[in-house]
């Protein structure tokens, strides 16, 4: 099912359809705007068709020059049966030509006011975000001190119960359960909570709360970009954990590598200060500033100044 068709612009950006009303069910499959130039000059040889055309200023003086015969065989190899439409800015008027090929060939033609680098600009951005590449996560994803941390571990280990201590201190809650995650840019992960479970947050024992009835519209917000993963899971005897914070774990989402922190869970741990101060941790690590790493260097010069001495 496509993720964008024509009128979902249209609507979008308030344009006004002028012709080709049939095709705004077309899906727009690329983020990549078109500005025909080349085309209206008469080399169609690499014509991107499956892309949206933008006609502005610069194109449609051009076009003024042409004979009549070429302004009609431009504008009909213009409109193809998988363009999903063609955007006139600065509310230009639109050419008789170009009316009647979109409608012979049921392509969308809209026009807006809007200047043509800020309407390709906010039409890419658009796009991008609608069409960017996606998947679903069973975790819990919250804004701590402007870090988004998901947190993820096996069902039952206390996701959700550190997420509700941590919006009791002031943190805000992006999604429990199920985190929609969609890559922006190429390290770019931005997660979502699905409209079915947008501030819910499920405690076992309680229940389903609302978070943003109980605890006001600033412990939630509708997204947040992903810096952090915390894995929580039973504490394990056998297993060595990092205790120093010198080595950084990666887990890939998508096309993206995010920075993983282990965190073993047993009664008697605040989990919900430990994820706290992981934020603030990653944050000074970020700015330069590796607690790790500075004792390490201060250990070997105090284990090298210790040979030096006994020299």
């Amino acid at each position: 099912m496509p993720k964008v068709r024509t009128k979902d612009i249209i609507e979008k950006f308030k344009l006004e359809l002028v012709s080709g009303e049939e095709g705004i069910n077309r899906p727009i499959t690329t983020s990549d705007i078109s500005r025909p130039g080349l085309e209206m000059a008469g080399y169609f040889t690499y014509y991107p068709a499956e892309r949206i055309q933008l006609l502005g200023k610069t194109e449609l003086t051009f076009y003024e020059r042409l004979s009549s015969e070429e302004k009609v065989i431009r504008m009909e190899k213009l409109c193809t049966d998988i363009t999903p439409g063609i955007l006139v800015s600065r509310g230009i008027d639109i050419p008789k030509e170009l009316i009647e090929a979109s409608e012979r060939e049921s392509v969308p033609v809209m026009r807006t006011d809007l200047k043509t680098t800020k309407l390709s600009s906010r039409l890419t951005n658009f796009l991008e975000s609608k069409l960017a590449p996606t998947t679903a996560v069973h975790g819990v994803l919250v804004d701590i001190y402007g870090v988004g941390v998901l947190l993820t571990g096996k069902s039952g280990v206390g996701k959700s119960e550190t997420a509700l201590e941590l919006v009791k201190r002031g943190h805000r809650l992006v999604a429990d359960d199920c985190v929609e995650i969609r890559q922006e840019d190429q390290d770019t992960l931005v997660g979502t909570a699905p409209d079915l479970i947008e501030h819910l947050l499920e405690i076992r024992g309680l229940g389903i709360i609302n978070v943003m009835t109980l605890f006001g519209a600033g412990a939630v917000r509708s997204f947040k970009r992903i810096t952090l993963v915390i894995n929580l899971e039973l504490w394990d005897q056998n297993k060595q954990y990092d205790r120093l914070g010198l080595e950084e774990e990666k887990m890939k989402i998508i096309d993206t590598d995010i920075t993983k922190l282990t965190v073993p869970v047993r009664p008697g741990r605040n989990l919900a200060v430990i994820i706290e101060v992981a934020a603030m941790n990653f944050r000074l690590k970020r700015m330069g500033m590796n607690a790790a790493e500075q004792f390490s260097n201060r250990l070997t010069d105090v284990i090298e100044d210790g040979d030096h001495e006994e020299i």
